[in-house]
């Protein structure tokens, strides 16, 4: 309570300082989004796509779902009605899932997605990683995946002045002011204090592994546990691909994720640097769940999962999505709005979970850059209105 005492004098200097950290680093515009209206016919791969897992994936996003009290799921532009979803969802329990695309076909309409005037949009892909911890320090297992700080503070200007803009914003209490949380240089100095959940035996795993948001670690007695996202430290993000190139470190060819991680790996010292030149940094929690928790709070499914903007696509929507892997393969089929990331922003753009693995499934991954376009179902039930700015 105190804490918040503190912080509730200070928070429109805070928000104003804010505002202008968000237009330095040239964050997408909030453009127009606007939903066209088609029919599943439309879609391309609609009659091939084998649903099962979707369904799996839709039903675990309707636990959500089903405890929700909002009168929106999400906060996003495009707003569905809670209590249709719900409806939807307790219907789904009672089919099977081979009557799923038949269930999708009677109770939602699919909408193509437009963002600014524009269908298509970037996809790429992230994927549960690897990592080697111990839960004890040691010569070899010394570098601390860390726990969310006791000092860290997260809160939304607008659920104390409605006038003030949404957006989740993260600080600290210093001399009793609120200001930014400490950045990833400043994380790695001796001074920071925070919960260690596990000790990893590589630094360049534990930064990729912030990347991804989750991972699984391999224990030094023989067992292992999922480390999954817990808060970040509300800096901006730059990938590591960007700044190597920026540098001159790597050469084009050279900016495949596999490729990054054995530089980073034989270029301890200098990797140091330039990693910390992504400010953004993770804070973890361990996951005993089977499998990765995306923002939605539920596991994410292999080939089923995307990450999207929060800010237009509410969590826990159906998408049909239409793009392609790397080699230029197809990619056709449903997916479920289960994540978020710090570079997925605007209302065309995803990250498709490609599941856990190893450097092979981090090779492919991140050889995903592809354009593509995506549509929304929405409830039957529902009004759709083109009225957002």
């Amino acid at each position: 309570m105190m804490r918040l005492l503190l912080i509730l004098p200070l928070l429109l200097t805070l928000v104003s300082g804010c505002e202008t950290r968000k237009t330095e680093e040239q964050e997408p515009p909030v453009g127009k989004l606007e939903l066209k209206k088609t029919e599943f016919d439309a879609l391309s791969g609609w009659k091939k796509d084998d649903m099962k897992e979707a369904y799996h994936a839709f039903m675990k996003s309707c636990d959500r779902i089903l405890a929700f009290h909002a009168e929106f799921i999400g906060k996003g532009k495009i707003k569905i009605p809670t209590r249709d979803y719900q409806e939807l969802c307790l219907r789904a329990a009672e089919i099977s899932p081979a009557n799923f695309k038949k269930f999708l076909e009677n109770n939602f309409i699919p909408y193509a997605v437009f963002y600014q005037g524009n269908e298509n949009g970037k996809f790429t892909a992230y994927y549960e990683a690897e990592i080697h911890a111990s839960k004890k320090k040691s010569d070899k297992y010394k570098f601390p995946v860390y726990g969310i700080p006791e000092d860290l503070v997260e809160f939304n200007p607008k659920d104390f002045d409605a006038s003030l803009p949404s957006k989740n914003l993260v600080g600290r209490v210093e001399n009793q002011r609120l200001v930014p949380y400490y950045t990833r240089e400043e994380i790695h100095e001796d001074s920071f204090k925070a919960p260690v959940i596990l000790w990893a035996d590589s630094s360049v795993d534990v930064y990729l592994m912030q990347i991804q948001g989750s991972a699984v670690a391999w224990l030094d007695d023989g067992t292992s546990v999922r480390v999954g996202y817990a808060a970040s430290n509300g800096r901006p993000f730059r990938g590591i691909g960007s700044i190597l190139l920026e540098n001159k470190l790597l050469s084009p060819g050279q900016a495949s994720m596999g490729q990054i991680k054995k530089w980073l790996k034989e270029n301890p010292d200098i990797a140091l640097k330039q990693m910390n030149k992504n400010q953004r940094y993770i804070f973890h929690k361990l996951n005993y769940q089977d499998g990765a928790i995306g923002a939605l709070g539920v596991p994410l499914t292999a080939g089923r999962s995307l990450a999207v903007d929060p800010e237009f696509i509410p969590l826990g929507s159906l998408l049909w999505l239409e793009t392609t892997l790397p080699g230029n393969k197809p990619l056709q089929r449903l997916v479920n709005a289960q994540d978020i990331g710090g570079a997925i922003k605007g209302g065309v753009r995803g990250d498709y979970f490609y599941g856990s693995g190893n450097d092979e499934v981090l090779e492919q991954a991140g050889k995903m850059n592809s354009v593509g376009k995506y549509f929304i179902l929405l409830p039957k039930t529902m009004k759709v209105e083109n009225n957002e700015k």
